[in-house]
């Protein structure tokens, strides 16, 4: 499939994508997913949460209209619609970013620290994202979707789970993630990534989120490790980025097989929807990837 990729790189003035907005976003966002206990001031957490959704509609809501017409211009035939969407490996927003070549070949171990610590802090969780999003689904798509939580999961076992291994990773590289000391545009991927996840009318384009994730994460993580096994982590200590090189492959022709093709087949509207999602986290991430550059190459 020929097409060109659209350029959403241009900022706009906006009152969301702003540092101030994406910290408070991501406070509110740890807060609330936070298991806790029953309080006494409930109805005051209950105002706050009010104001909080009403400007994280108004946030998704300012994505969507980014990506809109690119969105509205991909097929909602099932088979077509794949096509379109595996395309964006290709020609999505960010894809072949020429970050990722020069962490493998040129970064030195401080720069990856930081690369990494922006990660890591922007990190949504991949397996509570699916486990959100599942809600509901119809059945295959949910049992695609408990599949891959499955993996997340390390199938039972703690060795295996995904998180666990990314926590390793921030340990061996003595890093930091905090919500300070990242940049907005790192926040705003994480915070757009649960907004899509938690809301339920927001449910499709989660899944054409989280789908174009496994679409388009191998190539980039096969280029990380090669960075940290460069800078001198063993192949055990740059697994996370490993796996993923290599099971998301796989995750994603399972994804767009079993969860996105039978979604579309029974409601052709969701095809764009799922679209909107997906461009909205390409173009999240290559908002994160121009700041990366910025700050690393100067």
């Amino acid at each position: 499939m020929a097409t060109r990729a659209t350029d959403y790189r241009v900022r706009r003035d906006s009152q969301f994508l702003t540092d101030s907005f994406q910290r408070g976003l991501a406070h509110w966002n740890r807060q609330r997913l936070e298991p806790g206990l029953p309080q006494d001031d409930w109805r005051e957490t209950a105002e706050r949460d009010h104001r909080m959704q009403r400007l994280e509609g108004a946030f998704i809501e300012e994505l969507r209209a980014e990506v809109r017409a690119e969105a509205a211009s991909a097929p909602t035939d099932a088979e077509d619609f794949i096509d379109w969407f595996e395309n964006l490996k290709q020609v999505g927003p960010g894809q072949g970013d020429p970050l990722f070549p020069w962490l493998a070949e040129h970064a030195d171990k401080d720069q990856l620290r930081w690369f990494f610590e922006q990660e890591a802090a922007g990190e949504a969780g991949f397996d509570d994202l699916v486990a959100l999003t599942q809600v509901k689904l119809p059945t295959r798509p949910k049992l695609e979707l408990a599949r891959n939580y499955w993996d997340e999961m390390g199938h039972g076992t703690v060795k295996g789970m995904h998180g666990p291994m990314l926590d390793a990773l921030v340990e061996t590289l003595q890093v930091d993630p905090t919500i300070e000391n990242t940049v907005w545009e790192s926040l705003a991927l994480a915070n757009a990534m649960t907004a899509m996840a938690v809301n339920r009318r927001y449910a499709w384009l989660s899944v054409g989120a989280l789908g174009v994730v496994e679409l388009t994460a191998p190539g980039r993580s096969a280029l990380v490790a090669n960075a940290l096994k460069r800078v001198g982590l063993t192949p055990k200590e740059a697994r996370y980025f490993t796996l993923h090189a290599v099971l998301d492959v796989k995750h994603s022709e399972e994804w767009n097989k079993e969860a996105i093709r039978p979604a579309v087949e029974e409601d052709p509207r969701r095809a764009t929807a799922m679209a909107e999602g997906a461009l909205i986290r390409l173009k999240c991430g290559e908002r994160c990837f121009d700041a990366y550059r910025e700050r690393l190459w100067g």
